[in-house]
């Protein structure tokens, strides 16, 4: 049996060539969408994503329905544009109305609905594009383009470095909003970059991965940093996005790992590992909290 998994990962290493840019692509993604997940989620905006991502998911089966149905070639029909395009939509529409929690998941929702429901309707239009459409909802493909992931590089570089220069700003308009206003900040651009720079991120991620990775990065990696930061006693907005970012790219290339040891859907593998990883950590800080405060005895 380990001489078995044993020679099962030494294939996967040997044939690390073939697989090299598909399993870092993951480890990306996840590192990437980790650190800004943790501004979601602390937010409680976690639907947010389900829904960029819902609206990613149709722009990408709308450029696959220009080009298969329509003959539509060039940028129109490249789903990375459609992607990049339907996100940033959402984006403008959550901003663009009142700022009111009840206002702003209203709007989260029918872009939820309507890009589930656009994706599935489009997807009639297209049968020859079936495969694609299900790689893009559940993260099945295991090959990622050498040109998808250079893109992918150069976005994860890019918005790290914006997040790492501001992410000061980003996090005063987050947690302290009137604070921020007190403080001079420019409150309105801040939300702006880091919503759009959200929207990029999940729309890549999408069209490169899948809808169900590229949420599982966006949620499970915080969730699993605010545990493992609560569990050393440390915690605080710049530890909490380390730690995500690192969770999100071993969830990334571990569960593509765990797909080809287990032959399983890469996007299921690396979202049950993502949620293994955090159920531990928060077990642990469970347990570790239970043994902190029980009463000492008598």
């Amino acid at each position: 049996m380990h001489e078995a998994d044993a020679l099962t990962l030494s294939s996967f290493m040997e044939a690390w060539p073939l697989f090299r840019e598909s399993a870092l692509a993951g480890a990306l993604a996840g590192a990437l969408l980790g650190v800004l997940g943790v501004y979601v989620v602390l937010r409680r905006l976690v639907f947010l994503t389900a829904a960029v991502g819902q609206a990613a998911g149709l722009g990408v089966t709308v450029a696959f329905y220009l080009h298969g149905a329509l003959g539509v070639t060039g940028i129109l029909a490249s789903p990375t544009v459609g992607a990049a395009a339907f996100t940033l939509l959402s984006v403008a529409l959550i901003l663009g109305g009142r700022q009111d929690k009840a206002h702003q998941d209203s709007v989260l929702g029918v872009i939820w609905l309507v890009g589930a429901a656009g994706t599935l309707a489009m997807g009639t239009r297209i049968v020859q594009e079936l495969q694609d459409v299900e790689s893009l909802l559940f993260g099945t493909a295991v090959a990622v383009l050498p040109e998808d992931f250079e893109l992918l590089c150069w976005l994860t570089v890019g918005l790290l470095a914006l997040h790492l220069v501001a992410w000061r700003g980003f996090s005063a308009v987050s947690f302290d909003p009137q604070g921020a206003r007190i403080r001079g900040l420019p409150v309105r651009l801040l939300e702006w970059g880091l919503f759009v720079s959200l929207a990029l991120a999940v729309s890549t991620c999408t069209g490169i991965l899948g809808a169900l990775p590229t949420f599982a990065f966006s949620v499970l990696p915080a969730l699993g940093a605010l545990a493992a930061v609560r569990l050393l006693g440390a915690g605080n907005v710049q530890r909490t996005l380390i730690v995500a970012g690192l969770l999100g790219a071993a969830a990334g290339l571990g569960g593509y790992v765990l797909a080809y040891l287990y032959a399983l859907p890469v996007g299921a593998a690396q979202t049950l590992l993502g949620a293994g990883m955090v159920l531990a950590l928060w077990l642990l800080h469970r347990v570790a909290s239970l043994l902190i405060h029980r009463p000492a005895a008598r």
